[in-house]
């Protein structure tokens, strides 16, 4: 008789054990506000291919960074960027400028076709920054553009926003990044010009 207990207690802990539910995981991705039209420019006639943004100091994954300090960060359990970021930064470049029509073709990293200018990316910083009761979405990136015809460097410039979150959680913190990206995406295309 113990051994049918003992048999069905480990039946309802399962049982329970299989019930408990997570919390459902919340995927979320840039929404910026498209920028305008440039209606004179001297690269119009030009293409140029958008690198893959690279990352100097912090691991850019799909993973949604924070900080609580200068020393302690982390990532958050329950909610994601819908790809990697860094591949949504890519894609979020390319239709910018394309949308600006600042230039006459924008193409991925991945094209085979030969282009005139290189834009590249270093990410500084891309993250969720809270202390106390501040909180706000930082982002610092810094561009070259670059000739593919003579290899130098046209101009360099970085970007840094620090935008005040809504609220402490990943749906503020993703509510103050689009903030972000939409200036650096606008700001970017007036450098550019």
């Amino acid at each position: 008789m113990t051994r049918n207990k003992y048999l069905a207690l480990i039946i309802i802990l399962i049982g329970l054990l299989g019930c408990t539910k997570e919390p459902a995981l919340k995927v979320y991705s840039l929404d910026i506000a498209p920028v305008s039209t440039v209606h004179s420019s001297n690269y119009k006639s030009k293409s140029i291919k958008i690198t893959y943004p690279q990352s100097l100091k912090d691991h850019i994954s799909q993973k949604m960074n924070f900080s609580y300090s200068s020393i302690d960060s982390g990532n958050y359990q329950n909610s994601e960027w819908s790809n990697n970021m860094s591949k949504i930064l890519q894609g979020t470049f390319i239709e910018v400028l394309d949308g600006s029509k600042l230039f006459n073709v924008v193409l991925s990293d991945t094209s085979t076709a030969k282009e005139d200018y290189r834009l590249e990316s270093t990410i500084f910083a891309f993250y969720h920054r809270v202390r106390e009761a501040e909180s706000h979405a930082v982002v610092s990136i810094q561009f070259n553009l670059i000739s593919t015809e003579t290899g130098n460097l046209v101009k360099s410039k970085r970007f840094s926003y620090k935008e005040s979150t809504p609220t402490t959680d990943a749906k503020g913190y993703v509510t103050a990044t689009n903030v972000a990206v939409t200036k650096l995406s606008r700001d970017l295309v007036a450098w550019l010009r």
